[in-house]
């Protein structure tokens, strides 16, 4: 069954189970927020966070180091649903079809009016409409996309290896140790996304990640991903540039 969301177009993709900080300044947002802190207790306050495809500029700022914009176009997660003309979103935006929900945690509000809040990820959803008359942000009709039943033995049998490829990719790209042997998840699942969230990959490959259909898909593509950064990493590291090549004529562009 479809239900309509607020949508917040971003610069970043943002998968279930993580913490996403926003700063809002926009009007149109102030309200929707404001909107979402009225409705009635037990009533889930969460928008639909989703990834700018092209055209336009992020509407809020991230509070962490984001996601940049990817070069390439995904093209695994359906039509691009642009809403030409939106008074929510600047003209010629074409967002991904593919979000995920960011619930409401914690606001606190500036003097000058301005908005800190915490969101945390929750569910995965396609985009089946999208509305920019009704309110002044964009709103979506929107279909949930559960995890399909009949991969979790792929998925138990995937996620100790990508755990290890993980842990090696991260003692690659952090100088402490302690940083390196942090606690992991051992769910698939939760790893899943964690992974996706955190590795140094690009908005295209995280909306890939996002958009594909189960666990064990999700999981055998980070294994590739990972294998492909953590040899990279090992190339650089073990072969220095001589200085000689970086010495290059600087570009009048």
């Amino acid at each position: 069954m479809g239900v309509r969301l607020p949508v917040f177009p971003l610069e970043t993709v943002l998968f279930p189970g993580l913490v996403l900080p926003l700063h809002i300044f926009e009007q149109r947002y102030l309200e929707l927020i404001r909107h979402l802190i009225a409705l009635p207790e037990g009533t889930p306050r969460e928008f639909g966070v989703v990834a700018i495809r092209s055209g336009g500029t992020a509407p809020v700022v991230a509070g962490p180091a984001g996601n940049g914009p990817g070069e390439e176009d995904p093209g695994d997660d359906g039509p691009t649903r642009s809403p030409a003309g939106a008074t929510a979103t600047p003209p010629a935006v074409a967002l991904h079809e593919i979000g995920c929900t960011a619930e409401l945690r914690q606001v606190t509000e500036l003097p000058d009016g301005r908005l800190n809040v915490v969101t945390v990820g929750r569910r995965r959803f396609r985009i089946t409409n999208i509305d920019h008359e009704t309110t002044p942000y964009l709103t979506a009709d929107v279909e949930w996309l559960p995890e399909p039943a009949g991969q979790e033995q792929d998925a138990d049998l995937l996620a100790p290896r990508v755990l290890a490829v993980f842990r090696q990719y991260l003692a690659l790209i952090r100088n402490d140790p302690e940083e390196s042997a942090e606690q992991l998840p051992d769910d698939p699942t939760v790893l899943s996304h964690l992974v996706a969230a955190t590795a140094a990959l690009t908005l295209a490959d995280r909306q890939r990640l996002l958009a594909t259909p189960d666990t064990a898909g999700r999981l055998r593509a980070e294994l590739r991903l990972l294998n492909r950064e953590a040899a990279l990493l090992r190339h650089v590291r073990a072969v220095p540039v001589p200085l000689a090549e970086l010495a290059v004529p600087l570009s009048p562009n």
